[in-house]
């Protein structure tokens, strides 16, 4: 997606080295010759019948992603993070605050690696996910905590469970608003969402600054209407990165893209559904404190 510097870093090589389906800097194949041209014509008619009805080769076959390259490594890094989390809920009673600063460190600076080098390297991939499946483990324990009443069995009244359930309910909406073309992802959809991405960006980071500062949870609007309005633009913005998200991942399977580039994509979509949760957690965080 526009809004990602995954999906950008694969947009840009569409145009520039992958697209029709041949990398940059591949040896050109020579013309024909009279030679081949001969040789053609000694090819009995049976033989050119049997050409003609092969079956084409598939993306499979030739190397180029596909969307079952996608969806398995989305479920395989979506399982390293959920096998992390656990590890971060656990061991956050003890060191919730440390885990959740080296997150916010490991994860910035994992992610701008990844985006931007030349090469995609799976191990980082990798480590990304371990290194956000612990920081989300920690921050859901630490909001259980705090606003979870220990007297309530019922678990589905958790509110890790709550940020859980609407988490993929928004995925599936906004999938199913996708794919029906209820969504439609054009050039001006695309600058609009990924500018005021970034405008939020900024936000966050002054965000924090603000709360680390001022010892507040929630840093500027609090839990009152500013906070909340402030959540509900956050999720808003990151329910609609999922329609970029899915829109990158079409063009990059329709412009032949490398097979490895399923573990980018992959890894840009496991980006936008934590941010998305987290955003709902903080929203549910926020209302809990009214």
């Amino acid at each position: 997606m526009a809004s990602n510097p995954v999906f950008s870093r694969i947009e840009r090589e569409a145009e520039q080295g992958y697209a029709g389906f041949r990398d940059r800097g591949a040896p050109q194949p020579p013309p024909p010759s009279t030679a081949g041209w001969a040789a053609t014509d000694q090819l009995s008619s049976q033989q050119l019948e049997q050409m003609y009805q092969q079956q084409p080769a598939t993306p499979v076959q030739m190397g180029r992603v596909t969307i079952d390259d996608v969806v398995m490594k989305t479920l395989g890094l979506f399982s390293i993070v959920l096998l992390f989390a656990v590890v971060g809920w656990r061991l956050a009673p003890t060191w919730g605050p440390v885990i959740m600063l080296a997150g916010i460190a490991g994860t910035l600076g994992l992610g701008l690696v990844i985006a931007f080098k030349k090469t995609i390297s799976v191990p980082l991939i990798v480590a990304y996910a371990v290194v956000e499946g612990l920081f989300v483990g920690a921050i859901s324990n630490i909001y259980s905590l705090a606003f979870d009443d220990p007297t309530v069995t019922d678990p589905f009244k958790g509110i890790v469970a709550q940020a859980v359930i609407a988490t993929l309910s928004v995925f599936a909406g906004m999938l199913l608003a996708y794919k029906t073309g209820l969504i439609k992802v054009t050039e001006k959809f695309r600058r609009i969402v990924t500018m005021a991405i970034i405008g939020y960006a900024i936000f966050a980071l002054v965000n924090l600054g603000y709360a680390l500062i001022t010892n507040s949870s929630f840093g500027i609007g609090g839990t009152g209407a500013l906070g909340i309005g402030i959540s509900l633009f956050a999720i808003g913005l990151a329910s609609f990165s999922l329609a970029l998200d899915f829109d990158s991942i079409d063009r990059a399977i329709a412009a032949g893209a490398p097979q490895k580039y399923s573990w980018l994509l992959a890894h840009g979509l496991i980006v936008t559904l934590v941010w998305l949760y987290l955003e709902i957690l903080r929203l549910l965080g926020r209302l809990r404190s009214e």
